[in-house]
């Protein structure tokens, strides 16, 4: 049985980017002769996106070094972990995780990884009476309210947080996911980095809740969150969006409430170390800088790592390919945030050397 896959330490980003991509520019061939579908399953939060990716895609211009591959995507949005699960069983061509696999994982299931995208996790309430202003949270009052130690809207540690806002006393429903996800493995992240309290609960894409309501997938959190007065709930932000959800402003590193947007979470993205191979930490999560937003993820494609690569993972690769050359307004109006330039120049470049 597939554990909940959990980077043993925490990988780097530059990491995978040197030490993997090398390895899987292999991969990337010239089109395959024969059309195929692709099969992938895993994050809901990426789903929006990949969706979009398709129908592009298949409508782009036909080029001589360009022919799309296949005559669809057929993506499952079970979630990061089950996502991974399928793909270590032969069962998709690809999956997809907010949740970067370790070197030891990497090797034990005959994978490879690369990241396709930047996106920001928000967290939604529905509160009726609040005006304008959003609501202002930081990370260790989220936990106590995620913990069950703080449960009305008018409780003193949400009060003073927002002295100006006229707070409901009325009894808060905690809303969170039901299945092996990313955005959670993001989500208690932060809440581990910020409470004490919260560490023995501990750092997961599945954990032992002490209270809320659960729901399938960023969809689901979103909905119940629309349908139930007074809940709160994490999603990504393409999510949150579609269900006209209010979103509050979490307290970064930098002292700052900063309102979850794609500027936010750009500035988030920026200041990690997208060229460097050092093996140190880095996390989107709780980013330094003014601007950046604290709970942002890095969605990465993970497929079969065999040499030669079968013709579903090549069709696989070209797609992904064709996703980060051209895909990347797409990204931006759906409210992700693409690679920036040195991680697509990295990803590329590995491919184009392993041609040569």
């Amino acid at each position: 049985m597939l554990r909940d896959l959990r980077p043993s330490g925490r990988s780097s980003l530059p990491a995978v980017l040197c030490a993997v991509l090398m390895a899987a520019a292999a991969w990337l061939p010239a089109a395959p002769a024969e059309a195929q579908d692709i099969a992938g399953a895993g994050s809901t939060f990426v789903q929006p996106l990949l969706n979009r990716w398709s129908q592009d895609y298949l409508q782009a211009e036909r080029t001589a070094e360009f022919q799309p591959v296949g005559s669809g995507l057929d993506y499952e949005a079970v979630g990061s972990q089950a996502g991974v699960m399928r793909l270590t069983e032969r069962a998709v061509d690809f999956a997809a995780t907010e949740v970067p696999l370790s070197d030891d994982e990497l090797a034990r299931y005959a994978v490879r990884q690369f990241p396709i995208v930047v996106g920001g996790i928000v967290v939604a309430v529905n509160i009726e009476g609040l005006g304008d202003a959003p609501l202002r949270l930081n990370g260790e009052v989220l936990a106590d309210i995620y913990l069950g130690k703080v449960t009305s809207w008018a409780d003193p540690a949400v009060a003073a947080l927002n002295p100006d806002m006229r707070l409901p006393d009325a009894r808060i429903t905690p809303v969170r996911r039901a299945d092996g996800s990313g955005t959670t493995y993001a989500f208690t992240d932060f809440l581990a980095r910020a409470s004490a309290a919260w560490r023995p609960i501990g750092v997961g894409q599945t954990v032992a809740w002490p209270t809320g309501l659960a729901a399938k997938g960023n969809d689901g959190v979103a909905r119940t969150v629309r349908e139930t007065k007074n809940a709160i709930g994490y999603v990504d932000f393409a999510s949150a969006q579609r269900a006209g959800l209010r979103r509050a402003a979490l307290l970064n590193r930098a002292g700052r409430f900063v309102v979850p947007e794609p500027e936010a979470f750009r500035a988030a993205a920026a200041g990690a170390d997208w060229r460097s191979g050092r093996a140190s930490a880095t996390s989107l999560v709780d980013a330094a800088g003014e601007g950046a937003y604290p709970i942002v993820a890095v969605t990465y494609v993970v497929l079969p790592a065999a040499t030669p690569p079968g013709r579903a993972t090549r069709s696989a690769l070209t797609f992904f390919d064709w996703g980060l050359e051209r895909g990347a307004s797409a990204a931006a109006g759906l409210g992700y945030v693409p690679l920036p330039p040195p991680a697509v120049e990295q990803v590329r470049a590995s491919w184009s050397a392993a041609k040569r």
